[in-house]
């Protein structure tokens, strides 16, 4: 993994005044040690660089992280890292208090069995040492993000012809699930939605056996990851027609998205860029039903920072890859949300979703 990550940890170590640092969120395990197992932890110090993992990931690690000295652990890696802590002496150790669990924490803190001597470590929890570092992606996890969002939007194409009336949710969400796999991704970046007809009033929808009818609005949100990294589309479509409430909905929403996406920009806050959509379908009558945030950052995780809501404190800066995705839900009739994946560049933002914002009718 580039360099430059650990030397920006270590920054963050100095700016901390703790002498190691305990990782332990899987993504940012990957992030800074290139090591994609299910298990594992990282400890930074001012010149080590420690992996620990267990004996089914000992050929991986070596393959994945050659530069991180790994330790392979006997007993889980609660007691590893008890282990190394046992020679840190009086000293500063930072970890996750986001990621490290409350029982992970107490094995860490408190003796295994009386009679134990006490780590003379001073456990110092810490708060986006990692995260905020993430918020701006290098070259190449953009071109990774764009791979996803690639496979995403083929296999949205590919599944589109089958919405007719009769299908239900589930199949389509399966048929999206297999396709993703098929094209390349390694997984779902998350379980897909599609929600048709009043269903589609929730925003987080979970397929269900409804069939679809003509008439209905079918809302997709999907996104693949592959080498780690996430995608996240999201389109409304009509089923066989569309009603004049429909398109009257889905062309607020629509302009609503296009305003927001012209609008990104480094320097830009987060609150204004959710304005920017916000105000206009509060313009027009929609107020009370847009109320999740406009936008989120996307990479190894599909849920990343930045915030792009009215309660964010960030701003928006070149190498950030964000959703644009305004919704309107009404509840009892269904709902149009309209996502891009886009990525903030020097003067504004290039999207990485192929697939048409217009209404389409199937």
């Amino acid at each position: 993994m580039p360099q430059p990550r650990i030397v920006a940890l270590r920054r963050a170590m100095r700016a901390e005044r703790v002498d190691r640092f305990l990782v332990t969120c899987p993504e940012h395990v990957r992030w800074l040690s290139g090591f994609s197992g299910s298990s594992a932890w990282l400890v930074v110090g001012t010149r080590e660089k420690v992996l620990l993992t267990d004996f089914r990931y000992r050929d991986q690690a070596a393959a994945q992280a050659p530069d991180w000295r790994a330790v392979i652990t006997q007993n889980g890696l609660v007691a590893c890292v008890r282990e190394l802590a046992a020679g840190w002496g009086d000293s500063r150790v930072g970890f996750e208090s986001a990621h490290l669990t409350v029982k992970d924490h107490r094995a860490l803190t408190s003796p295994f069995k009386d009679g134990d001597t006490p780590l003379k470590v001073q456990w110092v929890a810490t708060e986006q040492i990692i995260e905020r570092e993430l918020f701006v992606k290098d070259e190449a996890e953009i071109a990774a993000i764009a791979r996803s969002a690639a496979i995403a939007d083929a296999a949205f194409a590919e599944v589109l012809p089958l919405v007719k009336p009769g299908v239900t949710e589930r199949d389509l969400a399966a048929e999206l699930e297999y396709r993703v796999r098929k094209l390349g991704a390694d997984r779902m970046a998350f379980p897909p939605i599609v929600a048709s007809g009043p269903n589609a009033a929730l925003p987080h929808a979970q397929p269900s056996d409804r069939r679809i009818r003509t008439g209905d609005m079918v809302t997709f949100d999907i996104g693949a990851q592959r080498d780690g990294y996430a995608s996240d589309m999201t389109r409304t479509i009509a089923v066989g027609k569309a009603s004049k409430k429909l398109q009257k909905v889905y062309g607020i929403v629509l302009e609503a998205q296009m305003r927001a996406v012209a609008a990104v920009r480094p320097g830009l806050s987060c609150v204004e860029l959710d304005g920017v959509a916000r105000s206009y379908i509060q313009e027009q009558g929609f107020a009370e039903a847009f109320g999740h945030s406009l936008g989120h950052g996307v990479g190894l995780r599909v849920h990343d920072g930045p915030s792009i809501s009215w309660r964010s404190q960030e701003t928006l800066a070149e190498g950030m890859v964000i959703t644009i995705e305004p919704g309107i839900y009404l509840t009892g009739w269904g709902g149009v949300r309209i996502e891009d994946l886009a990525v903030v560049t020097g003067k504004g933002c290039r999207v990485l979703c192929s697939t048409p914002k217009e209404l389409r009718i199937v």
